[in-house]
């Protein structure tokens, strides 16, 4: 008799073909935030030939989604993305930066191969559940703007993760492991300056200057620096800087800011601290201020029971089948690093097996594609944010990282971009894919699971309730 998950991984792999040509199409049609009009269509077509039921536009977001098969309990969710990054256009496969549409979008974050991953573990354990009459439902979300945006966020607000009993997702990384830490809530807020236009040399007291304003704002965030909490991270950009002509007085400047901390209400006290930076900004410039909330997420809550055992699966399922092409091909990018990010992946390979010997340690750090599956330990570290934070606070949530990406990238690369459409990306969301079936099938199979795993989930928002910080009158835009 096939053992199951020896079953779903067939499964999967004889659809693989499906589920790369769509993640590959993806990555043709880089889109950002909310505008996943073409990106969204391969998950459409997939899902209609593989029996699920889609409704589309949902949360108020014209390319989101949620695919359902079966019916009830349990209910598992898994997390599908599928936007780009701007600026990251890249020529696929080439060693070197070079942009395939200056200026234009790339998948720097892997998300072609996050969301077609998701797709693959969806359908695999959609066909298990087929084959063996498994009772329960499986829902795919189809969620656009994770990089700049939110729109878990939006469908947590719109209460779309409420029946769910279990999230799961994944991501690609220069190394596989499971998600075991925080990450940073954070709001996304523009701040427009509106001033008066002179000519700068023949009559500057008329003019006020919306440049001005926005640099003085910068110098006193800059100084808040110092005072808010060591977790705090504050980063803005210019987005209008008021025209090229340095002989006028510039009526309008805007800037777009991430304020982030580790918990909601920290960045809620730094974001009042930061509006009323602006406001004296604009004081001093006699200009108007308008302050616009763009987006917002929560913190990641990692649930330790439904971790450990998506990492039990990693560890079996999670291993990609790469042969010495393969690894050639990522050498290309391992060769792009300088010396110093090299050394720290000795390091690393270091602290994840001390008792290794030093010529062990060398060849694991010189790897251009990562061998070590990195060892589960929580802990109460942050890095970054995502918006399936917002999801972890409404239901146990897991996620694992696969090692498809060139060891000793960083995520928003172009290395990553370039890497987007080869055998190891492929060979990586397959990996990921087997992975998520692997773990549905846990918890359709084990209800002990899925009620250890709601219990440490309450114990962990000791009696808090998830409320969106998106105030209710902000549309996705």
């Amino acid at each position: 008799m096939t053992n199951p998950k020896e079953q779903l991984s067939q499964f999967i792999e004889a659809k693989r073909d499906k589920f790369i040509a769509a993640a590959d199409r993806i990555w043709e049609t880089p889109e950002t935030r909310f505008a996943t009009e073409k990106s969204v269509q391969p998950f459409y077509e997939i899902l209609a030939e593989e029996g699920f039921q889609v409704e589309k536009g949902v949360a108020d977001m014209a390319h989101a989604f949620v695919a359902t098969y079966g019916s009830g309990k349990p209910v598992i969710g898994i997390l599908a993305e599928y936007d780009a990054l701007g600026n990251l256009s890249q020529i696929a496969d080439l060693g070197e930066q070079q942009a395939e549409v200056p200026g234009g979008n790339g998948h720097g974050c892997g998300h072609n191969l996050l969301g077609t991953g998701a797709l693959a573990g969806a359908v695999g354990i959609k066909d298990y559940m087929a084959a063996d009459k498994l009772e329960g439902t499986i829902k795919l979300f189809g969620c656009p703007a994770e990089e700049s945006g939110y729109g878990k966020a939006y469908m947590a607000r719109a209460g779309l993760f409420d029946e769910l009993d279990v999230a799961l997702s994944w991501h690609p990384w220069d190394i596989s492991g499971a998600w075991s830490i925080s990450s940073l809530a954070v709001y996304q807020v523009y701040y427009r300056f509106k001033g008066v236009s002179a000519h700068a040399a023949a009559a500057p007291e008329q003019g006020r200057s919306a440049l001005d304003a926005a640099e003085l704002m910068n110098i006193g965030v800059q100084f808040l620096r110092e005072h808010i909490i060591d977790e705090g991270r504050v980063h803005y950009a210019f987005t209008d800087a008021g025209g090229e002509s340095a002989n006028v007085v510039q009526p309008t400047a805007s800037l777009y800011y991430f304020i982030r901390a580790p918990k909601i209400e920290q960045v809620e006290e730094i974001y009042q601290r930061v509006n009323k930076i602006a406001q004296g900004a604009a004081l001093m410039t006699e200009t108007e201020l308008t302050i616009d909330f763009d987006s917002a997420c929560y913190n990641y809550l990692p649930n330790h029971a439904v971790t450990k055992a998506m990492y039990k699966n990693l560890l079996v399922e999670g291993k990609m089948n790469l042969t010495d092409e393969d690894m050639n091909y990522a050498q290309r990018y391992y060769d792009s690093l300088n010396d110093a990010t090299k050394q720290s992946l000795v390091d690393r390979a270091q602290q994840f097996a001390p008792e290794t010997d030093a010529a062990e340690l060398q060849r694991l750090g010189s790897l251009p594609i990562a061998e070590q599956i990195q060892p589960l330990v929580f802990s109460e570290a942050t890095s970054g944010s995502t918006d399936v934070g917002d999801v972890s606070w409404v239901c146990p949530t897991a996620q694992i990282f696969i090692g498809c990406e060139p060891q000793g990238t960083p995520a928003h690369s172009w290395q990553w971009v370039a890497n987007g459409k080869s055998a190891i990306a492929h060979e990586g969301l397959l990996a990921a894919g087997k992975t998520i079936a692997a773990t549905a099938y846990d918890l359709f199979t084990q209800p002990e699971l899925i009620a250890q795993a709601k219990e440490e989930h309450q114990k962990t928002l000791g009696g808090k309730v998830y409320k969106s910080a998106i105030p209710a009158e902000v549309m996705p835009k």
